[in-house]
């Protein structure tokens, strides 16, 4: 347990590596649309798992997916498929390979629309993080009004695994939320005011 001058979020005291995403990554605003695609295939690869089981083939994901590169993820064809059901370091699952594949070349359409990804999702918060004010794990919602209308707008468009919760989860890792807990340490030091 950290101590009260460095408290953190209480799910982030789990594991190593659950504390160094906590600290370093999760909420941190991000609008490179490679980071973004990133988060996006994560998301999608957690469905039904726990973070952890994700962060955990991270690396596993880098070197599958072309350090996640929308571009040459989107030209895979069976035979990447293939091998990708065969790798260890990710999560073998058909749909959810084949989901990180459609998506990416969803992802390269509404780039080419927008103009980068990062403007296209950020309208989603009017372009500005939303700073939440929760005291307690409980109080933090699986999903609202903003994650309901990026995953609507999502799965319009083609894209798949990108349910409300996910699309709120997204937007946690991403920083379009602010959803420290208020006795955190990163909440002030991502904007937060008491």
């Amino acid at each position: 347990m950290s101590n009260n001058l460095h408290r953190r979020c209480e799910w982030a005291e789990k594991d190593p590596l659950y504390i160094r995403y906590h600290d370093e990554e999760w909420g941190v605003p991000i609008h490179d649309d490679k980071s973004i695609f990133e988060f996006l295939v994560l998301e999608g690869a957690q469905a039904g798992l726990s973070w952890l089981t994700v962060l955990r083939r991270r690396e596993g994901y880098r070197n599958a997916f072309c350090n996640f590169d929308p571009e040459k993820v989107a030209v895979y064809g069976k035979s990447e498929i293939r091998r990708l059901l065969n790798d260890e370091g990710i999560i073998r699952n058909r749909l959810k390979i084949e989901a990180t594949i459609e998506n990416a070349k969803r992802f390269l359409e509404v780039k080419k629309e927008f103009g980068s990804f990062d403007k296209y999702l950020w309208n989603f918060v009017d372009y500005r993080v939303k700073i939440n004010k929760w005291k307690r794990i409980e109080q933090i919602p699986s999903s609202s009004r903003e994650s309901d209308a990026m995953s609507k707008d999502m799965k319009k468009r083609g894209f798949r695994f990108v349910g409300s919760t996910i699309c709120y989860a997204h937007m946690q890792a991403s920083g379009m939320i602010n959803d420290h807990l208020t006795y955190c340490f990163r909440y002030p030091e991502l904007g937060g005011t008491l």
